[in-house]
């Protein structure tokens, strides 16, 4: 039996009660065949004791920050009293000092402006990240050496992880549980927490514009419809055609709705259906190309590699072993 791996999460005064939660919630709901819990999760503060939240309460931590030395992944979630952090990029003695019990190669993760803590220990100098939309810049100017892109929900640079602001968090969580431990784990810790195991676009549809007029219709039909028809060829004006409109209005309002186009989409969606496969079942790859939708195993290897770095033929050693054994490696290493 694989060892449990541990979460620790680093709450910091001022910090958001729903962040400090969510990976309590999403780690906590993963589960192997048998229903044991695949992550152990723990909090820490600075200093044992009372932490002040942003709301109008304090929790009570009971673990100091000696047990940041014993996590497999740490958690940073978003604080609104970072002081220096956020207004100079430089952390704190007591900060620094806690950072420094993190072992080596002990996978780093942030919510929101969490990614500030990270950014400030110069753990995402050269990096893909992310933050909020509304301190992306701000986090820019304050971290050039970061390479920080404020249009997606989160980034994964193998042992650095980062996510845009509050909800994101869980896109992000699930994300690592996917990443972990298969599709079919995730699917079932979003089922269990009500909510999608992934969504569409990033940051840009949350973005304050115009809100559109209630009449318009959505493009949310036409996306129900294709995913029965993955494995088909499909036309944009068909898609188009669910909902009335013509091929330009369509592409527009979907692009506006899902943050990316609808060829964007529908790809995501085929390898998508492609992990499930690989994962559950041991179907031969021209088989797998056919009902996922790329028509060939040529073309399904091209766009699994594209989208997840791996080969379909690696992937599916990684996860249908790691289920077997009750866990799995990351894809991104393997």
């Amino acid at each position: 039996m694989t060892a449990v791996h541990r979460v620790v999460v680093l709450a910091l005064p001022g910090l958001l009660p729903f962040e400090l939660g969510i990976p309590h919630r999403i780690f906590g709901r993963a589960k192997d065949a048998a229903g044991r819990p695949l992550y152990e999760i723990l909090t820490c503060a600075l200093a044992p004791g009372p932490v002040q939240t942003d709301a109008d309460f304090t929790i009570t931590v009971e673990h100091g920050p000696e047990l940041l030395a014993t996590a497999d992944t740490v958690v940073v979630p978003a604080s609104y009293e970072l002081g220096p952090v956020y207004e100079e990029g430089v952390l704190t003695d007591e900060l620094a000092g806690a950072l420094d019990r993190v072992r080596p190669g002990t996978r780093l993760v942030s919510i929101c402006t969490g990614g500030y803590v990270l950014a400030a220990a110069g753990r995402l100098d050269g990096r893909p990240a992310t933050t909020h939309w509304s301190h992306a810049e701000h986090f820019q100017r304050l971290f050039p050496a970061v390479r920080v892109d404020p249009g997606v929900l989160y980034t994964d640079d193998g042992d650095v992880l980062t996510s845009a602001g509050v909800a994101a968090g869980i896109d992000l969580c699930l994300h690592i549980v996917r990443r972990d431990h298969g599709a079919a784990v995730a699917n079932d810790v979003a089922r269990r927490t009500v909510v999608p195991p992934h969504r569409d676009g990033g940051q840009a549809q949350f973005i304050e514009r115009p809100v559109p007029q209630p009449q318009l219709a959505s493009t949310r039909a036409a996306r129900a419809w294709v995913l029965d028809r993955l494995h088909e060829p499909v036309r944009l004006a068909d898609l188009a055609k669910q909902e009335s409109m013509s091929v330009r209005t369509f592409t527009r309002r979907f692009r506006e709705e899902a943050g990316i186009s609808p060829g964007e989409w529908i790809l995501r969606q085929r390898v998508e259906r492609a992990r499930g496969l690989l994962e559950q079942t041991d179907l031969p790859m021209e088989q797998v190309a056919r009902e996922a939708g790329f028509g060939t195993a040529q073309s399904l290897r091209k766009h699994v590699q594209a989208a997840l770095g791996v080969s379909p033929t690696a992937y599916r050693r990684t996860f249908r072993a790691g289920s077997a054994a009750g866990g799995g490696a990351d894809p991104a290493i393997s």
